[in-house]
């Protein structure tokens, strides 16, 4: 049995686009976009009146008592559509935490980091995204359970990585 007949290899900004209709071709800029946290912070301040939110750089930084308005904004509003949460985290930096959503728009094919900021070291919370993004759910409960920040209305947080009264956070810096 012989192998198939293999033509020249393609790099994949050369291949052929007829079967991505509407998919920007190489010409176009086939590459994810990341928008500009300040003119996204502008129309969600135009649209959103009085939420907390600053943009700089490709960041958006919100307001954790704003966090649900701002990201149904953000996955409802047609000209952003970010309906793909890729990638979801904290960072601990002892004096505060910063959790970090990862979102990307696969219709528009751009890309947008929205941060909140909790100062302190107790208590820390934020609303949960799982109602827009369901692929939050194990990755808001690995925070949860690894960095003890907890999401209020999240259906079903608890620990996923260490047991039920595991001591403290294990990857907080000061876990010891």
């Amino acid at each position: 049995m012989s192998s198939p007949a293999r033509g020249p290899a393609l790099r994949p900004d050369e291949a052929p686009r007829e079967d991505c209709p509407g998919e920007p071709g190489p010409e176009e800029g086939a590459l994810t976009r990341h928008l500009s946290g300040a003119e996204v912070a502008a129309e969600v301040q135009s649209a959103l009146p009085g939420v907390g939110v600053k943009g700089e750089g490709g960041t958006l930084w919100v307001e954790a008592r704003d966090l649900l308005p701002v990201a149904r904004y953000l996955k409802d509003e047609a000209s952003l559509a970010m309906d793909c949460l890729a990638n979801f985290t904290a960072v601990d930096y002892l004096d505060h935490f910063e959790v970090v959503y990862h979102l990307l728009s696969l219709q528009h094919n751009h890309s947008l980091v929205l941060k909140v900021r909790l100062e302190g070291r107790e208590g820390l919370g934020v609303p949960s995204v799982t109602p827009l993004w369901k692929g939050a759910d194990l990755q808001e409960r690995e925070v949860y359970d690894l960095l003890g920040i907890a999401f209020s209305g999240h259906p079903n947080l608890k620990r996923i990585l260490t047991w039920e009264g595991f001591p403290g956070h294990a990857l907080r810096k000061d876990f010891v």
